[in-house]
């Protein structure tokens, strides 16, 4: 009975930092939090969360460096998925780095539109940009229920540039979610001058909405996706 508990909790561990890394939150190369850290922020056994971290280096997303830490792989590697849609840098050549646009509160029509009711939000804006190419790859809009507890984020920022590492410090995790993928038929001037892009180029879009142990909406997010560089993969 034990083993199957903890494994569930594995799980969640798994496909949360999988969420993450596909959101851009972790760039290629960069380093998971510690162990410890994951314990604290799961609140499970250091088995449970190498029971996570083993899943995630079955799927080619991390690679675990003894005395060291984890550290993200996926950057050129279809990430894989068997429960569904997902979504991953699958192919595509030039260093990626995460770019911050802006951290504000405010509103979003987009985000009420998919959470069914008006509110106020904690926006988050990156882009991720390939520098060989000098074009943006992603567009990611996170759009999260105002908290009071956001308010030192307008300030000071994310901890180490992290969502789910300040997050992580509230208390806060995913518990579930859910994801949808579409197409834009025709990138916006707006958009297509933030990634370097050509008006009126298709794009893929990805929304995701996101919700704690609770039931209550933790985040939503859109992303915008270059389709040569992004891909849908199922396995059954």
């Amino acid at each position: 009975m034990s083993d199957r508990i903890g494994m569930a909790k594995a799980e969640v561990v798994a496909r949360t930092l999988e969420r993450d890394i596909r959101a851009g939150r972790f760039g290629h190369g960069d380093q998971l939090e510690s162990e410890g850290a994951l314990m604290r922020r799961f609140a499970v056994s250091r088995n449970t969360v190498r029971r996570g971290l083993e899943m995630l280096s079955r799927q080619g997303l991390i690679t675990t460096r003894t005395g060291i830490g984890s550290f993200v792989t996926y950057d050129g590697t279809t990430i894989d998925s068997s429960r569904g849609w997902t979504v991953a840098l699958s192919h595509g050549e030039g260093a990626v780095e995460t770019r911050l646009l802006g951290i504000s509160k405010g509103s979003s029509p987009r985000a009420d539109a998919r959470l069914g009711s008006p509110g106020t939000y904690l926006r988050i804006d990156r882009l991720r940009w390939c520098r060989k190419s000098a074009q943006g790859i992603s567009l990611e809009r996170s759009r999260l229920p105002w908290r009071d507890s956001f308010a030192p984020v307008l300030t000071d920022g994310l901890r180490d540039g992290s969502l789910s590492a300040t997050l992580a410090d509230m208390g806060l995790a995913t518990a579930s979610g859910q994801e949808i993928v579409g197409v834009v038929p025709a990138l916006t001037q707006v958009d297509a001058t933030i990634m370097g892009r050509q008006p009126g180029a298709p794009m893929l879009r990805l929304e995701r909405v996101t919700k704690a142990a609770g039931e209550e909406v933790l985040e939503y997010v859109e992303s915008i996706l270059d389709p040569a560089r992004f891909g849908l993969r199922i396995d059954f």
